[in-house]
């Protein structure tokens, strides 16, 4: 009787023990959660309203700008590249022709960029008559605008940068915490899993407004922002370094020309409309060695020779030594190329297609294409919106859902868990995902320090957030 009793003492513990264990992992993995949701909520919510409007530019700009974009009247053959270009510097002398991009539509104007005192702008001429209808301002395009609220926050610059992938990056851990605090426990419903408790209300109501539709677009969230990572500064870096070092971006023949320079003039630096690809693609010299320099015709004759598919961008050589660049990004992933031409002897330096990228730059290419709504037209525009605006609201509802459970003078966060073991287990696997992605590597040794040093040691707030 005594073994027995002593038998059924000693599994109450273990029972009793593992309770308590799991009940610190969860309170621990929810005050991540709802420490790094209330910080980064903010900066959810404008990439991914910023990112809806983007996703619709080519609609968009077509309505905005119907009168620039779309000739007035269509001629029986088009003007040379050169005659167009004559056009705008008659009617803006003072500035310096940087580019021409030709579309892949008879209805579409003729695009060329030009610089003045620092600030770009395109003009927009009817190829039929050269008949100029107006310029643009690139930086005050409206979708410009939204794109520059995306990947800077509008203020620009690399602490913007960094925010904007911060906020990315915290966004798969929130994720992720936010799976497992979901994660069913001997529940045998699908009310409150799969599908939201209409009936319910107060906080169990917004609850599963928040937990559900994320579960449900878990996937492509995480999708969304994986395509985005390849444009971001410190993991972007790093995806072009891995790229690079495993011949699995642009390939070695993209340096036929020569060897590689120590130059550090990337195509991405002297040329618009560059695909991912190709951004860091060394741009070689031109050979001066006693040639005219080509006209427009010879290089738009070049690059329809190699097959280079409209829309595409040919920005003009810089100096002496500098080449004309054929880009075509805004397109299919797998029309997408870069090509540099010798300005003097026509000779084609490198051309990289789609067909010759690494296995990683595919990926990328075709992931960028995907998170811009291009990749299969209309139904992944919608598909990108839908996922925005559920981002959206499930950033909405926790934030009512946080109101709602939040004290008087208190700030509402989880309390801390009981078990400090368990506390360090988490807070290293959270550091393990630092290694991956750096930013959020350094933020959160940052707030352990400052919750460690800072702000348990100051009674206040340590009373404040509980």
């Amino acid at each position: 009787m005594e073994a027995t009793a002593m038998k059924k003492s000693i599994n109450a513990d273990r029972e009793r023990n593992s309770k308590q264990k799991k009940a610190s992992i969860y309170q621990t993995v929810w005050r991540w959660h709802f420490y790094a949701g209330i910080i980064f909520a903010p900066f959810l919510i404008i990439l991914a309203f910023s990112g809806s409007v983007y996703l619709f530019k080519p609609q968009i700009e077509s309505m905005l700008y119907h009168n620039l974009y779309y000739v007035q009247e269509k001629g029986s053959s088009t003007l040379s590249p050169l005659a167009q270009v004559a056009k705008v510097k008659e009617a803006y002398p003072n500035g310096e022709i940087t580019s021409i991009k030709y579309y892949d539509s008879p209805s579409r104007t003729t695009e060329i960029g030009v610089m003045d005192k620092g600030k770009m702008l395109s003009f927009y001429v009817n190829p039929y008559n050269g008949d100029i209808y107006g310029s643009l301002d690139n930086d005050k395009k409206f979708t410009e605008i939204f794109k520059k609220l995306h990947s800077q926050l509008i203020i620009g610059g690399t602490i913007a940068n960094r925010i904007v992938e911060l906020a990315a990056c915290w966004a798969v851990l929130l994720l992720i915490t936010g799976l497992y605090i979901w994660w069913p426990r001997n529940k045998a419903t699908i009310w409150g899993i799969i599908l939201p408790r209409f009936k319910k209300k107060g906080r169990i109501f917004w609850r599963d407004l928040h937990a559900v539709p994320a579960f449900w677009l878990s996937i492509f969230i995480l999708i969304l922002i994986a395509t985005g990572l390849p444009w971001s500064g410190v993991m972007g870096e790093g995806i072009n370094r891995l790229a690079t070092s495993t011949n699995t971006g642009y390939p070695p023949f993209a340096f036929s020309w020569g060897e590689k320079p120590e130059s550090k003039i990337l195509t991405k630096d002297i040329a618009e409309d560059v695909p991912w690809a190709a951004e860091n693609l060394p741009v070689p010299a031109s050979k001066t060695n006693g040639y005219m320099p080509l006209s427009l015709e010879d290089v738009t004759y070049i690059a329809q020779s190699e097959n280079m598919k409209k829309p595409y961008t040919i920005s003009m050589p810089q100096g002496e030594k500098g080449v004309y660049t054929v880009s075509a990004s805004d397109t299919k992933p797998s029309e997408s190329a870069t090509m540099h031409i010798d300005q003097y002897s026509g000779a084609v330096l490198s051309n990289v297609t789609y067909n010759q990228y690494g296995v990683l730059a595919k990926m990328i290419t075709v992931g960028i294409a995907l998170h811009e709504g291009r990749l299969f037209g209309l139904a992944n525009q919608i598909i990108g919106l839908i996922v925005c605006l559920g981002l959206i609201g499930i950033v909405i509802s926790s934030f009512i859902m946080w109101r709602k459970r939040k004290p008087n003078g208190k700030f509402g966060s989880p309390s801390r868990a009981n078990d400090p073991k368990v506390m360090r287990t988490i807070f290293f696997m959270m550091l393990a995902m630092g290694v991956i992605m750096p930013l959020v590597g350094i933020s959160i040794i940052l707030v352990y320090l400052l919750d460690r040093f800072i702000f348990m040691k100051i009674k206040p707030i340590k009373a404040w957030l509980g």
